[in-house]
């Protein structure tokens, strides 16, 4: 009796993580400029560098099963010093899951998940590039036809309720680098972020054997797996603050 009632758990269990992923939620998502993508137009993993988009903005791609993408760049106002605005660039990747109470819970894979933050105050030559890892929940979810643009829309609440700026569907399939540990800085790393769970595609591994980055020229590797990132040139900085530039004046203008 008490095996079969083990079964009988062990079978609900296997039946809940496996439980179909919402068909309209499948795809490539992105916020009204339409600019920022997920997939290889905005992170470069072999270069171990961002792809900066022309304006602002946010992307989400979600697949049947279970896959997630996130990439976002924000540039932000610094309403004491107008000449000195912060953008940010992230990159993130792993699974997801559908929880019964209609919430997400997004898990990053930590190793390959990236970050560029540049401050012309703090810092008027270089940006600061780091590994990043942030697990997310969204309260709830609403895919539905926008009432003026007749297209598919997103709506992603997040785990307070605060509802991120809608999202319309560009691709699906979804477009997303490998699914996989793209830059496992060690062999337990990768085995230890991707887990047991099944890849997309034919003869997949589970996680790459060398990560993507290896010759990565702006990137030196310590037996610890640590990296260090040598800063960008002084024109690669120039056409940055420049981008961002536009992209508040543009932000302004939408506004007025």
């Amino acid at each position: 009796m008490i095996i079969c009632a083990v079964l009988a758990t062990s079978a609900l269990l296997i039946s809940s993580s496996n439980a179909a992923i919402n068909s309209a939620l499948v795809g490539t998502w992105s916020s009204k400029s339409a600019k920022v993508m997920t997939g290889p137009g905005f992170y470069n993993p072999v270069n171990d560098s961002f792809i900066e988009p022309s304006h602002a903005g946010i992307s989400y791609s979600f697949t049947a099963d279970g896959f997630y993408e996130s990439a976002y760049y924000r540039a932000v106002s610094n309403p004491t010093s107008p000449n000195c605005p912060k953008a940010i660039l992230q990159f993130q990747h792993g699974t997801f899951t559908e929880n019964a109470n209609g919430s997400l819970t997004l898990n990053p894979i930590a190793v390959d998940g990236r970050q560029q933050l540049s401050d012309p105050c703090k810092n008027s030559k270089n940006s600061e590039y780091s590994r990043y890892h942030q697990p997310e929940l969204m309260m709830k979810y609403e895919a539905k036809i926008d009432d003026y643009k007749k297209i598919n829309r997103l709506d992603l609440y997040q785990f307070d309720g605060t509802p991120i700026q809608p999202l319309y569907q560009a691709y699906n399939p979804p477009m997303m680098l490998p699914t996989v540990t793209m830059n496992p800085t060690d062999k337990a790393d990768a085995a230890k972020e991707t887990g047991a769970k099944v890849k997309r595609g034919e003869g997949l591994a589970e996680s790459l054997l060398e990560p993507l980055n290896k010759d990565a020229k702006h990137i030196k590797r310590h037996v610890s797996g640590t990296m260090d990132v040598n800063s960008p040139s002084g024109m690669a900085n120039s056409v940055w603050w420049a981008g961002v530039g536009m992209t508040l004046l543009g932000g302004a203008a939408y506004l007025l």
